[in-house]
């Protein structure tokens, strides 16, 4: 694995984890609102399953490494 593909899988890690305090903080707005919308628990979740492919995308992306000399 070449230094470019790592530092892109790491940047998805990242952006997976960005999303997933940014699921939380929404998640935690929402509540303090009492749930007066469900707008902000939809965002949560999207985030969250965002978060989720990118994390999953990060770890399985070159998943197979090569045999060396």
């Amino acid at each position: 694995m070449n230094g470019s593909e790592r530092n892109a899988r790491t940047v998805l890690y990242a952006v997976g984890f960005v999303l997933m305090a940014a699921a939380g903080f929404t998640l935690a707005v929402s509540a303090r609102g009492f749930l007066a919308s469900t707008r902000l628990l939809w965002l949560s979740a999207g985030m969250s399953v965002a978060a989720i492919i990118a994390a999953l995308t990060s770890i399985l992306w070159g998943g197979r490494s090569r045999p060396g000399p």
